[in-house]
C-alpha cells in the first residue's frame, strides 16, 4: 500500500507537468541567457580596455616597432628571394648537366633549333659582310 502511494505521488498529471517543465526550463533559458550576457558585456570591456593600452603602447613604441617590422620584412624577403634564386640555379644546373651529357632534358629540341638558327643567322651576316667588303674594295681600286 505504501507502493502504491509513492507512485501515486510521482506521477504527475499531464497538464502541471508540461507548466512545471516549461517553467523550469524558462528559468533555466532566463538564467543561461543572463550568465552569457554578463560575460560578453565584460569580454567587451576587457577588449575595450586592452586596445586602448594597447594603442598606446603602440603609440608609444611605434618609433622602434614601425622600423623593427620593416627591418624584420626586408629579411625575410631577402631569405625568401635567395632560397628561390638558390632553387632556380640548382634546376638550371641539374638541366645543363643532362643536356651535357646528354641525356635530353626537356626542351633540347628547342635549344638546338634556336643554336642552328643562330648560326644560320652568323653565317649569313658574316657573308654580307665579306660581299660588303669585297665591294667597298673594288670600288676603291676603280676609283
Amino acid at each position: 500500500m505504501a507502493e502504491l502511494q509513492q507512485q501515486s505521488q510521482y506521477q504527475q498529471q499531464p497538464g502541471q507537468a508540461s507548466r512545471s517543465q516549461q517553467f523550469v526550463r524558462a528559468a533555466n533559458a532566463v538564467t543561461a541567457c543572463g550568465s552569457l550576457l554578463i560575460l560578453s558585456g565584460l569580454i567587451l570591456a576587457a577588449t575595450v580596455i586592452t586596445l586602448t593600452i594597447a594603442t598606446l603602447l603602440f603609440v608609444i613604441f611605434s618609433p622602434v616597432l614601425v622600423p623593427a617590422v620593416i627591418t624584420v620584412a626586408l629579411i625575410f624577403m631577402g631569405f625568401l628571394a635567395s632560397g628561390g634564386f638558390g632553387v632556380a640555379a640548382v634546376t638550371v644546373l641539374s638541366w645543363i648537366y643532362g643536356y651535357v651529357t646528354g641525356k635530353h632534358p626537356p626542351g633540347a629540341d628547342q635549344l638546338d633549333h634556336a643554336s642552328l638558327k643562330l648560326a644560320s643567322k652568323a653565317q649569313e651576316v658574316k657573308d654580307r659582310a665579306e660581299q660588303f667588303g669585297q665591294q667597298h674594295i673594288s670600288g676603291t681600286q676603280a676609283s
